[in-house]
């Protein structure tokens, strides 16, 4: 099983990389072990062309993707490089590439408080579209103040949830037209905040919160705890390869997507590119599959 490149996730920036790949004419192979964080945004309305669920978009870029590469449901679990090839070793099998794409993305940030491991799927989510429809009618407090956010308060304002945006600042960090939807809708803010740690018995039941303002510890009751606050890198595997990271953990590379190594390109969220959104990975993946065809014809 030798292929010209190796793709690792299965987001917009690995199958944008495998359709511009495929479409070069190379050998790929794409991997895909957990879904892709835009399988859970609810929905997108800044990506040319299309409007509608993350899901939706997310599907019919795979369709197209998956004509010119083979699709792999593995997780790769070791990279490495013998001779002129790279090895991925995965659960099952073994594969080799003369170039490997690392468009692993990211998984959530956690708060890193008490309650809020004990109570993860008992009252606190990383994803609202996954679960908001659990808190129909319910008290929820989402927690951050971005894009992410200010979107999943709105979503869950519109299925019915009672919702409220904790921010540990004064101002949020969404983009403005996100900040008028929500204002638009009334959802209450509780700033200069932070989480304490999460309560309850067999649920959430309540979250403490501590004013950075008055210095002061306070309760909110609530059913549900939703939390927003980023994205860690997944970038261990191309770590353990010697590819250099930066000091948050993000994939360092050049205009062109290559990293330190050569024929290894990153692409996507897992690099550290300034605007996480779906159209500049899908940028990344193009730039990242094109670097990986002059890097194997030269080979």
């Amino acid at each position: 099983m030798e292929y010209d490149v190796a793709v690792i996730g299965c987001g917009p920036a690995g199958l944008t990389a495998a359709l511009y790949a495929g479409r070069y004419g190379m050998k790929t192979v794409i991997f895909e072990s957990v879904p892709s964080q835009l399988s859970t945004v609810h929905f997108i309305e800044n990506y040319p062309g299309f409007e509608g669920s993350g899901y939706e978009l997310l599907e019919k870029m795979k369709e197209q993707a998956l004509r010119y590469a083979e699709h792999v449901f593995e997780s790769v679990v070791d990279v490495k490089k013998e001779g002129s090839f790279f090895v991925l070793k995965t659960d099952y099998s073994e594969y080799r590439a003369k170039s490997v794409i690392f468009a692993t993305g990211g998984r959530h940030r956690e708060l890193g408080v008490e309650g809020e491991k004990e109570f993860l799927g008992r009252g606190v989510s990383y994803c609202a579209t996954c679960d908001g429809n659990f808190f129909r009618g319910k008290k929820v407090l989402v927690i951050g103040g971005g894009n992410t956010a200010v979107t999943d308060a709105v979503y869950l304002k519109e299925i019915g949830c009672d919702v409220t945006l904790v921010h540990r600042r004064d101002e949020l960090r969404a983009d403005k037209a996100l900040q008028e939807e929500l204002f638009r809708r009334k959802i209450p803010v509780i700033w200069n905040c932070k989480v304490v740690r999460i309560e309850g018995t067999n649920r959430v039941e309540r979250v403490v919160l501590h004013d950075r303002v008055k210095d002061e510890d306070f309760i909110v009751e609530a059913d549900g705890v939703f939390i927003a606050v980023g994205m860690r890198p997944q970038t261990e595997l191309a770590a353990g390869l010697g590819v250099e990271r930066d000091h948050m953990g993000y994939i360092k590379v050049d205009k062109k997507q290559r990293t330190n190594v050569p024929g290894v390109f990153a692409a996507g969220d897992c690099c550290d590119n300034p605007l996480k959104q779906v159209v500049t990975a899908c940028g990344d993946g193009a730039v990242a599959a094109n670097s990986a065809f002059e890097f194997v014809k030269n080979v």
